[in-house]
């Protein structure tokens, strides 16, 4: 009897251990998407204050955290082309300006 007590107790230990890190991990992962949010909310303004005039169509995105093999076949955009095309587009209407 005692030795399934002590067993026992052992147990929830272990199981408190594993509990405060779970918290630790979800406050990292909270914090993380905030930061996530904070960044695409930046980049949404940015994009909008440089190419007020470009449009871009409506994308359709859906997430899928759950399913890992979703996940892994989404296609990441890292171009810098937008960006680009941007700044050509302001350096020619100062050029044109300044003319």
């Amino acid at each position: 009897m005692l030795s399934r007590l002590q067993e026992l107790k052992k147990e929830e230990e272990s199981l408190l251990k594993i509990k405060a890190a779970l918290h630790d991990q979800l406050n990292r992962l909270k914090v993380e998407e905030l930061a996530l949010r904070s960044m695409i909310s930046l980049r949404e303004e940015n994009d909008s204050m440089y190419c007020t005039s470009e449009t871009p169509d409506p994308v359709e995105v859906s997430f899928q955290a759950d399913n890992e093999s979703a996940i892994n076949r989404t296609e990441l955009q890292l171009s810098t082309k937008r960006y680009e095309q941007c700044s050509e587009e302001e350096e020619e209407e100062e050029e044109e300006l300044e003319t």
